[in-house]
């Protein structure tokens, strides 16, 4: 297999960009994406956001897509806020998201 190696900013947002995610929230969240990643082969570099919405730098592997990545991340996460009755309310992320590519020299390593 060929070697690959391609950046993407990935960017989601709450439904109707409600302002749920505080700070502990975030913490809580980041922690168990990155975790639920590693889980699943995808690397994460960089996360970040803030109460309405989050961004991600990932970086593909060859057999890795977009919207892929996105489901087990989007999905899994808010199944488990949910499971965990993060919020006193149902949570979801709206079904949209934002990613660009990145050059790898924009990238500080």
């Amino acid at each position: 297999m060929g070697y690959t190696k391609m950046w993407v900013h990935l960017v989601w947002a709450t439904k109707r960009r409600e302002p749920v995610l505080d700070k502990a929230i975030r913490v809580r969240i980041f922690a168990h994406i990155r975790e639920n990643a590693l889980n699943k082969n995808i690397h994460i570099d960089f996360i970040n956001g803030w109460v309405d919405h989050i961004h991600i730098l990932v970086s593909l592997d060859a057999d890795q897509t977009i919207a892929n990545i996105l489901q087990l991340i989007k999905g899994e996460s808010s199944y488990w806020i949910n499971k965990n009755k993060l919020l006193p309310q149902k949570f979801e992320w709206q079904d949209d998201y934002f990613a660009v590519s990145v050059s790898e020299s924009g990238i500080n390593q």
